[in-house]
């Protein structure tokens, strides 16, 4: 009973209005009015002011919405850990990925975790950075794998467990197909695919550039595109060049597709990054994901070797 006035208190209390609180939890205003009231009286306390622009909290109500949070998010961890001790339950962990590491990386991480802990099912959303912060935010997923800058919050976590390099990406028979390296003002000279906005790989480029004296805005673009693999298409077919992610392109370059090459002035790298809602309790096979993550030596077998291959051997042999 306690739990949901506290979530119809916490509601109300973030919303600042009886009728969006009672859509939200699917009630009546009536039913909202009667719970909050028999909260105040338990408690001996008032703790909203009503007014005709909605309802606020009280100096009391401030200091009763901080214990709300904390006792709320413990039940929910509760309900995971005791969830978690079912013996014959399938966990299910769900990843939301920003397009870089979600079409490239992402697989070949949970090929490896497949021969190590075959027992955990992923659901997979892939969008831009901005989409996955919001996810987490919400918790719509239970971790989010980005590789752009993401604005601070207080329930969010970031933890960097890669790092990633931008490389200036050319067809084979370039111009620029026999250098290691191109400056930062050539680039305004040439026809420019890009990520769309909201892109974290866009928003890394275009800080870089900033950083190294070349205004994004004096670029020629041409075409923006919300995938890497469209750009990549474009490029091939000798529309223009691109800057993204080497993890993107190894297999092309090693294939004599694109060139790959760096920025003169200085590479441009990035951190690729775990987000998550420091408000959701990590059960053992989020914390057994996370390790892999973090671990130098994993991710090195993740990117650096056959690791579809190994995981299935590994998988072979837990089975023989």
């Amino acid at each position: 009973m306690l739990e949901q006035q506290f979530t119809v208190f916490k509601v109300v209390a973030e919303t600042r209005n009886i009728t969006l609180a009672a859509k939200r939890l699917h009630m009546s205003q009536p039913s909202i009015s009667l719970q909050i009231q028999s909260l105040e009286n338990f408690f001996g306390a008032r703790f909203f002011d009503r007014t005709n622009k909605g309802v606020y909290l009280t100096e009391a109500g401030k200091t009763f919405y901080q214990y709300v949070c904390k006792v709320l998010s413990l039940i929910n961890e509760a309900h995971q850990e005791l969830n978690g001790l079912a013996v014959e339950k399938k966990s299910n962990i769900c990843i939301g990925a920003t397009f870089t590491i979600g079409e490239y990386l992402l697989p070949r991480i949970l090929a490896y975790m497949y021969g190590i802990r075959p027992d955990i099912a992923f659901k997979v959303k892939i969008a831009n950075t901005e989409i996955i912060y919001q996810d987490v935010l919400e918790k719509h997923v239970d971790i989010g794998l980005i590789e752009g800058p993401v604005a601070q919050h207080k329930e969010l976590v970031v933890e960097n467990f890669w790092e990633d390099e931008l490389v200036v990406v050319v067809p084979y028979h370039h111009l620029w197909g026999n250098r290691k390296y191109v400056s930062v003002a050539d680039l305004c000279s040439e026809k420019m695919i890009v990520r769309e906005q909201g892109s974290g790989t866009r928003k890394v480029m275009e800080l870089a550039l900033a950083e190294r004296g070349i205004n994004p805005g004096d670029l020629n673009v041409t075409m923006e595109l919300g995938s890497t693999q469209a750009i990549k298409e474009v490029v091939c077919a000798g529309l223009g060049i691109t800057i993204i992610s080497y993890l993107t392109v190894k297999k092309e370059c090693d294939q004599g597709v694109f060139r790959a090459l760096r920025i003169k002035e200085r590479p441009i790298t990035r951190s690729l990054s775990i987000l998550r809602n420091a408000t959701i309790h990590q059960n053992a096979d989020l914390r057994c994901f996370m390790s892999c993550l973090h671990s130098r030596d994993d991710m090195t077998k993740v990117l650096h070797s056959e690791c579809c291959l190994e995981g299935r051997k590994l998988h072979s042999e837990s089975l023989a």
